[in-house]
């Protein structure tokens, strides 16, 4: 009994469409370097500039994401490291799960709950107020002045 193996040079097979693991490794890698660059800036921004770590507090985070490029970054920070986190969970799954129901729905979970936290943390960002219109003015903190 005779059995021959292909030369491992030998084209595979060619599949239509886009090649969604090549996009998920290059997004990977270019998510990372973007990760290192935006957790640095927010780390010496919030530790080293102004008072420290003392400063940090409700009023300074309300001060923050009143402005408009703190906002984005807080959200483009928020992005990526989700995407890239469920897309290394995915890689994780994809490796280690054998059952093709389980991995399917493993990958579903993955997706859904990296949405919803996408979803309500872009809407924490952009809808922050710390003192809110009409709010009783104890509950409202003490920089906020008079309602």
């Amino acid at each position: 009994m005779s059995s021959t193996i292909e030369s491992p040079r030998a084209a595979a097979p060619r599949r239509k469409g886009a090649n969604w693991e090549k996009w998920g490794w290059i997004y990977m890698r270019v998510s990372g370097v973007l990760l290192v660059v935006l957790i640095f800036g927010h780390l010496f921004t919030n530790l080293m500039v102004g008072d420290g770590i003392s400063a940090i507090d409700f009023g300074f985070v309300g001060g923050k994401l009143s402005q408009p490029f703190w906002q984005w970054w807080d959200v483009a920070m928020l992005w990526l490291a989700l995407i890239h986190g469920a897309n290394g969970m995915r890689t994780l799954v994809n490796d280690y799960v054998r059952s093709e129901t389980a991995r399917k729905v493993l990958n579903g979970a993955l997706f859904a709950v990296a949405a919803v936290l996408i979803i309500l943390g872009t809407l924490v960002v952009f809808t922050f107020d710390p003192c809110p219109a009409g709010a009783s003015a104890d509950l409202l903190p003490s920089f906020c002045g008079a309602a």
